[in-house]
């Protein structure tokens, strides 16, 4: 389908990546969140499509949630974290009444909200769009691709995982889906690879390590990066605070910025 760039809202938008996972509670949006702002801090101009319809949680974690969404002549004006206009915000949770409540609608109104949501937001110039997705491989995923390639060539995905074999087996089948749907995979990363401690910065394997690692290897797909479950982090994101400007000494924040910075050059790579 041919792209329709002169009237897009993405037209000014360089590059678009998806963030995907194969099941809930894996901390996908959190690292959606921690990559747009290191992409912030490297000097991007970042925007972030929430499109998980039934569990926005992205406006709170960067202090966000109270913000009104409002109309311009090119569609809704997305909310913006800072002055300079450098991280750009929609989500359906602007759009409700109450953020305690549940959206509950069939698959047709979510594909038709998916629909607005890709072409009636006026970005701007933007250097990266993220994508925070469902979980799954549902028709929420094939309506977000279909809408964006109306518009809008996708740079790829990336997969989140948790260590254990039952998260990689999920992500493993979202692999698949990207091969089915031709998206390449950017990489993968593997969140809540061990636990540091708050007092001596230890970090321990409570759960298992180097599972997202294998699974890279066996799809033959970039490992980014492991991400421990820092109770740094955890708190910043609960708060809505910048865990990247709070903890620059951390090792936590060592591998976000080298998972950006990994990211960044994979999309100078066709």
């Amino acid at each position: 389908m041919e792209q329709n760039n002169e009237s897009s809202s993405l037209s000014e938008v360089q590059h678009v990546i998806l963030v995907l996972s194969g099941k809930g509670g894996v901390g996908k949006s959190t690292i959606t969140a921690e990559l747009a702002l290191a992409l912030r801090h490297a000097g991007k101009k970042v925007g972030i499509l929430d499109v998980d319809l039934c569990g926005p949680s992205i406006p709170r974690m960067l202090n966000m949630d109270r913000a009104n969404v409002h109309q311009c002549d090119s569609g809704w004006v997305p909310v913006y974290a800072d002055a300079e206009k450098s991280l750009a915000l929609m989500s359906i949770g602007f759009l409700l009444d109450d953020p305690d409540e549940a959206v509950v609608w069939r698959g047709p109104k979510k594909t038709a909200m998916i629909g607005q949501f890709v072409s009636d937001v006026a970005w701007g110039k933007l250097d990266v769009l993220l994508v925070d997705t469902p979980p799954g491989t549902s028709d929420e995923h094939l309506a977000i691709l279909e809408n964006l390639k109306k518009h809008k060539k996708v740079d790829g995905a990336v997969l989140v995982t948790t260590p254990q074999a039952v998260s990689t087996g999920d992500v493993r089948r979202e692999a698949t889906f990207c091969k089915k749907t031709g998206v390449r995979i950017l990489g993968i990363v593997e969140n809540m690879s061990g636990f540091v401690c708050p007092h001596c910065s230890e970090c321990s394997n409570i759960f298992s390590k180097g599972g997202g690692e294998e699974l890279a290897k066996l799809i033959g797909s970039p490992f980014l990066g492991s991400v421990p479950l820092d109770p740094q982090l955890s708190a910043s994101v609960e708060q809505g605070k910048d865990f990247l400007q709070s903890f620059p000494d951390s090792a936590t924040f060592s591998s976000i910025s080298s998972m950006t910075k990994t990211l960044l050059s994979s999309l100078q790579t066709p």
